[in-house]
């Protein structure tokens, strides 16, 4: 069946009357960090069994098998499925008509189109819950910050939050990431917790690092196709691509749409980088977003964004619109922003 998140929650803290969870949608990092609850349930103790959709679809008996096993230890137990497509059906179908299994599931499957027959099992199951995953944004990126800081032992204030969630594009993999070095520079643990501020992110955040979403999204906006390709492959391999690129360019789409609106206001560019729509602006970007600012007009901004949107909820419908047709998607805009020049 297909589970709220508070009915999730509650699943994973007593997982004995689920056979197995399937942890899908396009944000994998917020899948894993189910799968963490659910470890942290069994206890520390709890052994973990990893099996791959390759594995379930080579012995489709296995699985069941290793959910009514008992530890080696007589310990707690769960598995853990990653990877997983249609191919693991008839492994899944198995351990949904076993007698008895008392080691819980979590299936790990990315984005997942809704004719799948493994995400249309999941919400036919009574035993089996089903829980797509996004890329917190707003409100819930910056609750979100703020809680996984607290497991760095790092305090850190609400607009710091923000500029972290919105830096990091609400990928949960790269702020966990970025929280790390953050502890590391001022030597905080969760025993002994310091505060970050903008001068420490200043001296060792994403701005200066690996993880930065902001040469990505300046060089589509600047129409620098050279320099879209490098960020492209640069992200890809830390593993950010998809709904996380499309929402990044959203906001910066958004961000100029807010501030074309103040240039027909004010009558000119500096007058809308002085208003209040601009204060959000990270003080190091704010040439950059000027010089788009010039460049885009409102048609062409309301065009970009009806695109965005779209290819967001292609997305989020069906995981049909894959990396490939994203990165099209952001090299088609940067091709309009550079006929801008």
């Amino acid at each position: 069946m297909k589970a709220s998140r508070a009915q999730l929650d509650r699943a994973l803290a007593a997982p004995a009357e689920t056979r197995f969870f399937l942890l899908h949608g396009p944000d994998e990092a917020g899948s894993r960090a189910l799968v963490k609850a659910l470890a942290g349930a069994m206890g520390p103790t709890a052994e973990r069994v990893d099996l791959s959709g390759a594995e379930l679809r080579a012995d489709p008996a296995r699985l069941a098998d290793e959910a009514a096993s008992i530890s080696l230890f007589g310990g707690a137990r769960y598995i853990l499925v990653e990877g997983a497509g249609d191919e693991a059906l008839p492994a899944l179908e198995a351990l949904i008509e076993a007698p008895a299994a008392g080691n819980p599931v979590a299936v790990v499957a990315g984005a997942l189109r809704p004719a799948s027959k493994l995400l249309k099992l999941a919400l036919a199951a009574p035993c089996a819950l089903a829980f797509a995953s996004y890329a917190p944004e707003g409100r819930d990126a910056d609750r979100l910050v703020a809680e996984m800081a607290r497991s760095h032992g790092l305090i850190v204030r609400s607009d710091l939050a923000r500029r972290i969630a919105e830096s990091c594009s609400g990928n949960r993999a790269l702020i966990d990431r970025e929280l790390a070095k953050f502890a590391l520079y001022v030597d905080a643990t969760p025993e002994a917790p310091r505060a970050i501020d903008h001068d420490g992110v200043d001296a060792v955040g994403a701005a200066v690092g690996e993880g930065d979403l902001s040469r990505f999204v300046g060089s589509v906006a600047s129409g620098d196709s050279a320099s879209l390709h490098s960020e492209l492959l640069r992200l890809k391999d830390e593993g950010v691509e998809g709904i996380v690129l499309v929402r990044s360019m959203l906001r910066r789409m958004f961000l100029l749409a807010r501030l074309r609106a103040e240039v027909e206001r004010s009558g000119s560019v500096a007058g809308a980088m002085a208003s209040p729509s601009a204060k959000s602006i990270f003080w190091k970007e704010k040439d950059s977003v000027g010089e788009q600012l010039g460049r885009w007009g409102p048609e062409l901004l309301a065009k970009s964004v009806g695109r965005l949107l779209q290819a967001e909820r292609q997305v989020k419908a069906s995981g049909a619109l894959g990396p490939v047709a994203v990165e099209e998607e952001m090299f088609a805009i940067c091709r309009q922003a550079a006929r801008l020049r």
